[in-house]
């Protein structure tokens, strides 16, 4: 392993042991997770989280098929976006759909090769692929979100052009750890990210320790 992955990892486990496991990311219905991950996109997760508790009676494939766009425009409007998510929503839930809604049909599918279905459904980049493929097809990948952007640059990693950039350089980092893990890494980046937005005084140099 090269000396850079191995800091790099230290300080993802340091991340970890100090924020301890996270465990609000994840809902019983897989739905919500899903249709979260489009309403999050370019809000706040106040507002997002508003727009989910209007979709609760909708959150089974079979209702986000049936209802009508306008109807579901104006439940969503809290999450901004409005129109364009739920057109994003449709297409998520209508692909999902053709493969027999079954999440196990996925498992024989290579992590690659399920990465670009996803990314050829309306609404779906980069991001929020990799967070469908950790969070609900439980897939080890690593998401270089603006908080582990902004992390690493602080110890001297990057600049990175953009998000593809960062994660071609970190993915490899997610082959050999456990699932729980690698949704750990991500979890505590992004408390992390949040803490620090709060103080940026804070001392970072126990994530080295």
């Amino acid at each position: 392993m090269k000396k850079n992955d191995e800091q790099k990892i230290k300080i993802l486990n340091n991340l970890v042991a100090h924020y301890g496991y996270q465990y609000w990311w994840e809902q019983e219905n897989r739905i919500a997770d899903w249709v979260s991950m489009i309403l999050i996109q370019q809000t706040t997760e106040k507002n997002a989280n508003k727009a989910l508790d209007n979709l609760t009676p909708h959150l089974t494939v079979e209702s986000l098929l049936m209802i009508d766009l306008d109807t579901l425009q104006e439940l969503i409007r809290p999450a901004g976006f409005y129109k364009q998510k739920s057109s994003y929503i449709k297409a998520l839930i209508e692909w999902f759909a053709s493969h027999d809604a079954d999440l196990d049909k996925f498992r024989s599918y290579p992590t690659d090769i399920l990465r670009k279905e996803l990314l050829a459904i309306k609404g779906v980049g980069g991001e929020t692929a990799d967070a469908m493929l950790l969070y609900i097809f439980e897939r080890n990948v690593f998401i270089a979100d603006q908080y582990a952007m902004r992390l690493f640059a602080r110890f001297g990693y990057g600049p990175y052009k953009n998000y593809e950039a960062m994660r071609k350089e970190f993915n490899h980092l997610t082959e050999q750890i456990p699932h729980q893990l690698c949704k750990e890494w991500h979890a505590a980046i992004d408390v992390h990210g949040k803490q620090f937005a709060r103080n940026k005084k804070m001392d970072e140099k126990f994530l080295l320790a």
